[in-house]
């Protein structure tokens, strides 16, 4: 699909909005948080907006998922079956969405961005320590893993960190390892999705291809900062982009 309104300015908007969101989803998730808004600020209709988002993100979650497994943050025994599982949530999704109203997703993704942007702002700062698993490995990848990435393929903005708190919350996950076990999910996702977007043809490659290469960038510097950063200047971070690109979206 093609972009008449693609110009210099907005390629250059949209190449900066990925570098940032590459980096932001590699170190505490959130990034779809910004360049979903700053794709349908650009013009593009919210179901090709989806589509093109996940074009995109594959690249960025797809280099942080290969710099957790190289640098053995992730083991793959860790992944193997969730992977899988978070795959076939996010397609359920995916083909959910084709028979949504696009006039409703352009109410339904702002008031989403609002709630998760808040959610984060109130959420007190996670700590590194163990804790209990509340859930049973079975009961994690038959349910609350394919539910998670049935939300990627409905919307998507917050699947990563929403990996991260269940893992943390749920499986007594440490923060850091939940953070990177979930790049590896949200990359499974984010290709199952794509597959159906591609096949219902709702991607602009121009667009997309554009937004990879920041993609990469970001999720290369990401995957170096990860272990370095401080958690909570994270999540601030996450809740200022979101609310800043929110107010942005709203005035356009």
């Amino acid at each position: 699909m093609e972009f008449a309104g693609l110009t210099i300015e907005i390629a250059l908007f949209l190449f900066t909005i990925a570098i940032i969101a590459g980096f932001l989803d590699t170190l505490a998730g959130g990034g779809g948080l910004l360049t979903l808004p700053a794709l349908m600020m650009s013009g593009i209709p919210p179901l090709v907006a989806l589509g093109t988002n996940k074009l995109q993100s594959c690249v960025g979650a797809g280099t942080a998922s290969v710099m957790m497994l190289r640098n053995r943050r992730v083991r793959w025994h860790q992944v193997k079956e969730l992977m899988p599982a978070a795959f076939i949530g996010s397609a359920i999704g995916t083909i959910i969405v084709q028979f949504v109203n696009t006039a409703a997703l352009t109410f339904i993704i702002p008031v989403v961005i609002s709630v998760i942007g808040i959610y984060f702002l109130v959420t007190p700062t996670v700590d590194a320590e163990n804790k209990p698993a509340k859930v049973s490995t079975l009961g994690y990848r038959n349910f609350v893993v394919p539910l998670i990435g049935c939300y990627d393929g409905i919307l998507g903005p917050g699947t990563g960190s929403f990996f991260t708190l269940a893992g943390r919350a749920l499986r007594g996950q440490k923060f850091l390892e939940a953070t990177a076990i979930a790049k590896t999910l949200n990359f499974s996702t984010n290709i199952a999705s794509l597959i159906v977007f591609l096949f219902a043809g709702q991607v602009i490659w121009l667009v997309g291809i554009t937004m990879m290469f920041g993609q990469l960038i970001g999720a290369w510097l990401g995957s170096h900062c990860l272990f370095k950063i401080p958690i909570n200047y994270l999540r601030y971070l996450v809740v200022i982009m979101c609310f800043g690109m929110l107010a942005k979206y709203i005035t356009t």
